[in-house]
């Protein structure tokens, strides 16, 4: 604005006032526009922009008291981002000046006029206004930013709830179980999504598959991927489908589907309750621990390499013999990997203490047992999505 010759409006009743003033002015690079009335200055003010309004305060009306100057005051105070007053007013009248200041009024020179010391204070008071106008510019602009910045938040929010609330439609709203078993599952997001997923299947020979994975990643991007593997594994498990097969399948089409950079851990076991046989893959999951009822476990590590690296990848398939009293532990890593404020994990040991200490509690006491023990370690401050699948053998 530096650059724009600086803009007076000009009021006075006085035609060779408004002359004298204009020419004097015009010489010193301002741009002037001269009013005779209070009506044709607020017109001006409601149409055009001004960096300074210098007006008289006594009209056609009333010459002496300068009661019309302040009531035409009270006006422009209403009117936002007005541009600066200064105010001329004759030398008997420099008390009623004084009372237009506190309508906020910037300065007020006295009649007949110093051109020295009018041009002085017109310089000063156009600096100022200019940059008063400027902050009040930046100020709305930074609220409407604020406004935008708030609107777009608030939507971001309601796509994420929505996200979430699909999600867990996802995971399984009740879990079958089997005469003899009990399954409990549960899960525990960093964030409002996440990529940890979980499902047990039931089959129509009356097995059940069950099923743990975590996606590399967080957020919708995690989750988005997630409920594809969810899908794929909905379509293509069954109990002819050996788990090594099914791994070999998501991998094909997870390394299909998705970029290099992403891939995911799955665990499937598909339980033959009858019989009391696991047959399962891990690709490349956290091994879950089979806790006996003499206190011993085993790691359940047999399959493969991650599902969306390697296209050509074999897998293998493992088993393992249930017994009353077993415990079958699927996890992710958001519960060994939940951090107390030193940075310390709550790690596997810590995990196989509890286990050991609570290997004859019900398999749903069990999961809110280690939930609330990682949680608690961590002061609910979860880093990385935590969920479990728990099998009781009865």
């Amino acid at each position: 604005m530096a650059t724009i010759a600086p803009r007076i409006l000009i009021a006075d009743d006085q035609p060779d006032v408004l002359n004298a003033l204009r020419l004097l002015l015009k010489g010193q690079g301002y741009e002037t526009e001269g009013v005779t009335s209070p009506a044709e200055l607020l017109r001006c003010i409601a149409e055009r922009e001004f960096d300074l309004l210098l007006m008289d305060l006594n009209y056609a009306r009333d010459t002496t008291s300068g009661r019309e100057g302040l009531d035409l005051l009270s006006h422009l105070k209403e009117i936002e981002d007005a541009p600066a007053i200064v105010v001329m007013t004759g030398w008997a009248t420099v008390g009623l000046a004084v009372e237009a200041m506190q309508y906020g009024v910037a300065d007020f020179v006295e009649k007949p006029w110093t051109n020295a010391r009018l041009l002085e204070i017109l310089e000063k008071q156009v600096g100022l206004g200019r940059e008063r106008r400027a902050s009040r510019r930046r100020a709305a602009q930074e609220n409407r930013d604020h406004q935008e910045i708030a609107q777009q938040f608030h939507h971001q929010e309601q796509e994420v709830a929505e996200a979430r609330s699909i999600q867990q439609g996802l995971l399984p709203r009740s879990i079958p179980q089997r005469p003899g078993y009990e399954i409990s599952g549960a899960w525990q997001p960093a964030q409002s999504v996440g990529g940890d997923y979980y499902d047990v299947l039931e089959f129509e020979d009356n097995s059940v598959g069950l099923c743990i994975a975590d996606v590399a990643g967080k957020g919708l991007p995690a989750a988005l991927l997630m409920s594809n593997l969810q899908a794929a594994v909905r379509g293509l498990a069954s109990p002819a489908l050996a788990p090594d097969g099914l791994c070999s399948r998501l991998n094909s089409l997870v390394c299909h589907n998705t970029a290099a950079d992403r891939f995911i851990t799955f665990f499937y076991a598909r339980l033959d309750g009858p019989a009391g046989l696991l047959h399962y893959a891990n690709a490349g999951h956290n091994a879950p621990i089979l806790l006996h009822a003499d206190g011993s476990h085993e790691r359940l590590q047999a399959g493969g390499g991650v599902l969306g690296v390697f296209p050509r990848q074999k897998f293998a398939s493992g088993g393992a013999r249930l017994a009353a009293g077993d415990r079958l532990i699927l996890y992710t890593d958001g519960v060994t990997e939940a951090s107390d404020a030193a940075g310390e994990e709550f790690g596997e040991v810590r995990l196989l203490c509890l286990l050991q200490e609570n290997r004859l509690a019900a398999a749903s006491a069990l999961q809110e047992k280690i939930l609330a023990a990682a949680g608690g370690f961590s002061s609910g401050q979860w880093h990385d999505d935590a969920t479990l699948l728990v099998l009781a053998v009865s």
